[in-house]
């Protein structure tokens, strides 16, 4: 990698919801850009941490005994293992990191696509 990333040039590079754009990788892991809004679903990870970094907007990490509010700034890691629903009242812009390959809804057979951007 040569030149600086412009995270918000790469968001506005698509209008796509839940569909994560991988930016970089750095030792085996994604970086990825991603537009939600809505209500996710609720999934789980089995071999990995669910990173999230709020860019812009708000987010809600719901979990099954509480509810995890993020603001631009604020970033959260839902453990291995633990369900988890992420809901966007209005677009919001997020970053996220994980092991390449992980499929962004816990089951290869329903996650979105990766595309590097």
């Amino acid at each position: 990698m040569s030149d600086a990333i412009n995270l918000a040039e790469k968001l506005s590079a698509f209008d796509e919801k839940w569909s994560p754009r991988t930016v970089a990788t750095f030792n085996g892991h994604d970086v990825m850009v991603v537009k939600v809004e809505g209500e996710f679903k609720w999934h789980s990870h089995p071999d990995t941490d669910d990173f999230f970094l709020v860019l812009k907007g708000e987010i809600d990490i719901q979990l099954r005994d509480r509810t995890v509010t993020l603001k631009p700034g604020e970033m959260f890691v839902v453990p291995k293992d633990v369900e988890h629903c992420p809901v966007a009242r209005k677009e919001a812009h997020l970053l996220l990191i994980e092991p390449t390959g992980t499929p962004n809804t816990g089951d290869a057979a329903t996650a979105a696509k990766r595309t590097v951007i």
